[in-house]
């Protein structure tokens, strides 16, 4: 009886797959860059490739959003729930959603049912710094990409799950890794790897979406050679940012991390690439005296070859993990009669950014935080203005005590200000939507030797809370005048993305289960929902059949839980989970608030 069972169930969902391939076609480029203005699906991570991660939706409002209820709900099943951070992707009725563990599954958006899972192979001896995240997958032709722990880049049949090409992006056995979700620009498949604190050096790679060759890589540490790949050879494209040595001293740019981990952003109107660095290795920046091009920066690259057209650093010589790979938002607005081509980035360093896409010069910059210890402000060129006496001690100096430098308070932590959970921006109200964190640090330096697969930090330190009810704050911020809008403060660190749409919400999970819902003028709270764990993915929202959808992925984990020191107990009995949740508004109530209008 079991065995019929199974067969039937399999047929089933066959039978499925079928009936939603018969109605499902080939994804184009021009689709995906009008990504944002379709809500019927969602083909790029952001809701769009400038990542703005708003829906000009409405008949989902703040009148109705306390009358949203679970339409379905899909688990990821097994024993690997943890750290769901992924955002999904939406098209022709089907759901692609990646899980932990480097998993990708198709659903019907229509009722929750499983089309098909794929599960990576992965080796033993992964190295991911932050927990076995995988934050979204990518959408092209009639195949769906997403990136693996073991530094691979997967290509898939849509309809069927089944593997088209495999790539081997780096050498996970260095410490490289992809956690990010990849991007199609022009036919281009386009990764960032992570491994910063194993002394990798970061790179970009872009591959043929229908063959897999790849087109070009760039690493991002000044003194490496890109390459651009023609008829599978590699030729030589100019050395990173120009002469090797130029920022680095000696030789530690041949391992000087700038892993770009989190993927980036894309910007049509001057076909560029905006995509953030990570933090230069080892931590301990007494070892590397400069600038350290081109770690915890933001890059602007051209995504036919993959040069680099302009970069802005937020921390030379970093020297507290604060990274830079922060999402840089594109959107636009007037200034004294002209249109002002801007993108914004809330650092982990505190301070949030404006700038000019264009050509990479700073525009404004403003504290985003209570409270930032390691720098007084910054230049009119947006470089920081250290604090003396904020960098953590050299242990080789003076005051060094067996073999650590001087500790020093810093805040915020090196967890950031904000870190990789995605801000939100609102076309209507004009205003970011930072899902920040407010805590600190005791952090010292040191010494530390490069080898292969080992940690490269040069550092020790300890995440503490400064706040007794509050580690999280949702913030509302104008980014023309640096203020504060409105606040929503939560006990535990917010680690999940934000959704705003042209119904007046603002979307955003919390690590005590919960999916929220705000006004996004005010900051009052309008709707809650307990998913049974804590939620660190993207919310997205679309439309299917004249109705608005709400999903998110629930799941705790992420870097928290393993690095947060003294913030690690507030989080530590929060259980672990793996699934989709999917809402919408009740029939009677959609139909009554469109009658209305």
């Amino acid at each position: 009886m079991k065995q019929l069972t199974r067969i039937s169930t399999t047929f089933a969902l066959s039978a499925l797959a079928l009936s939603i391939a018969a109605t499902s076609h080939a994804v184009t480029n021009e689709e995906i860059l009008r990504d944002q203005q379709t809500p019927e699906d969602i083909l790029s991570y952001g809701m769009g490739l400038n990542g703005q991660r708003f829906s000009p939706m409405d008949s989902l409002n703040k009148a109705n959003v306390n009358q949203l209820t679970p339409a379905w709900a899909f688990s990821f099943g097994g024993e690997k729930q943890r750290g769901q951070e992924s955002q999904p992707l939406i098209k022709d009725g089907v759901m692609y959603v990646t899980g932990s563990y480097s998993r990708i599954w198709a659903v019907d958006a229509r009722t929750g049912e499983e089309i098909w899972q794929y599960d990576a192979r992965l080796p033993e001896g992964i190295m991911p710094c932050c927990d076995v995240v995988n934050r979204g997958a990518a959408i092209y032709g009639d195949k769906v990409f997403f990136g693996t722990l073991d530094a691979k880049m997967v290509a898939l049949d849509r309809e069927t799950g089944k593997p088209v090409w495999i790539k081997k992006v780096a050498d996970y056995q260095e410490g490289y890794a992809i956690s990010a979700a990849p991007m199609v620009v022009d036919g281009k498949v386009i990764t960032g790897t992570a491994g910063g604190e194993f002394g990798v050096v970061g790179k970009i790679v872009a591959y043929d979406a229908e063959t897999g060759d790849k087109a070009w890589e760039r690493p991002t540490i000044e003194g490496h050679m890109g390459y651009i790949y023609e008829d599978g050879e590699a030729v030589e494209n100019g050395i990173t940012g120009g002469e090797a040595n130029l920022t680095w001293p000696g030789d530690m740019w041949k391992n000087g991390g700038g892993a770009p981990w989190l993927g980036g952003t894309y910007d049509e109107a001057t076909n560029s690439i905006l995509m953030g660095t990570g933090n230069p290795a080892p931590w301990n920046s007494h070892l590397r005296p400069g600038d350290n091009l081109f770690a915890a920066s933001r890059l602007a690259l051209n995504p036919d070859d993959g040069t680099i057209k302009w970069h802005f650093q937020t921390t030379p010589n970093e020297g507290w993990d604060f990274d830079g790979v922060n999402e840089l938002i594109s959107f636009e607005y007037e200034e004294d009669g002209e249109t002002v081509h801007a993108a914004a980035t809330a650092d982990r360093n505190g301070f949030f950014y404006v700038l000019n896409r264009e050509n990479g010069d700073f525009i404004r910059g403003f504290p985003f935080v209570d409270k930032i210890t390691w720098a007084s402000g910054l230049n009119d060129d947006g470089s920081p203005i250290f604090t003396e006496g904020g960098r953590p001690g050299n242990p080789f100096g003076d005051d060094a005590e067996d073999g650590k430098g001087e500790t020093v308070f810093a805040q915020p932590s090196f967890l950031g200000g904000k870190n990789w959970q995605p801000m939100a921006y609102s076309q209507n109200t004009g205003l970011f939507y930072v899902p920040s964190n407010e805590w600190s640090m005791d952090i010292w330096n040191e010494d530390v030797t490069y080898k292969k697969g080992a940690a490269f930090l040069g550092a020790g330190f300890t995440i503490k809370p400064v706040n007794d009810d509050y580690v999280g704050v949702l913030r509302a911020m104008d980014p023309h005048t640096g203020e504060e809008v409105w606040r929503h403060e939560n006990p535990a660190p917010l680690w999940g993305g934000v959704l705003t749409t042209a119904g007046g919400l603002v979307f955003t999970g919390t690590p005590e289960g919960y999916l929220k819902a705000f006004d996004d003028e005010t900051g009052e709270e309008l709707w809650r929902f307990n998913t049974g764990s804590g939620v660190v993915g993207n919310p997205v929202t679309w439309e299917m059949d004249g109705e608005q959808y709400v999903s998110v992925a629930s799941g705790w984990g992420g870097a928290v839980p393993l690095w947060g020191g003294e913030v690690g107990q507030i989080v530590k009995d929060f259980n672990q989970g793996g699934m989709v949740w999917t809402f919408k508004l009740p029939s009677s109530a959609g139909n009554a608030d469109v009658a209305s209008r």
